[in-house]
């Protein structure tokens, strides 16, 4: 059994909350703006900080070339990443 933070590992001593908001809030923001496609003000007037629903966006947007890059993989929700949620990787493409 692993008794350690979450970590990426891609730094010495790096450790997944340095960079990113709870789990609990990661996951909600995540859910509710992939999954449910819910803009970005919905999610701010749900609760969330505007800075940490404006970053998670970012970095989702951000890392989407990484998608195209990967196999499919299996369906865990309604909506996954691949075919079903596919944005721009070029042009500066913001989804708001």
């Amino acid at each position: 059994v692993l008794d350690r933070p979450p970590s990426a590992e891609l730094r010495e001593d790096q450790q997944d909350q340095d960079s990113l908001p709870d789990y609990a809030i990661l996951d909600a923001i995540l859910r509710m703006s992939v999954e449910e496609d819910m803009p970005r003000q919905d999610i701010i007037n749900a609760g969330y900080d505007a800075k940490t629903v404006d970053k998670i966006n970012h970095l989702v947007q951000l890392n989407e070339y990484k998608r195209r890059q990967a196999p499919p993989g299996v369906r865990i929700t309604q909506r996954a990443f691949g075919r079903d949620r596919r944005y721009p990787i070029t042009s500066g493409y913001r989804r708001n």
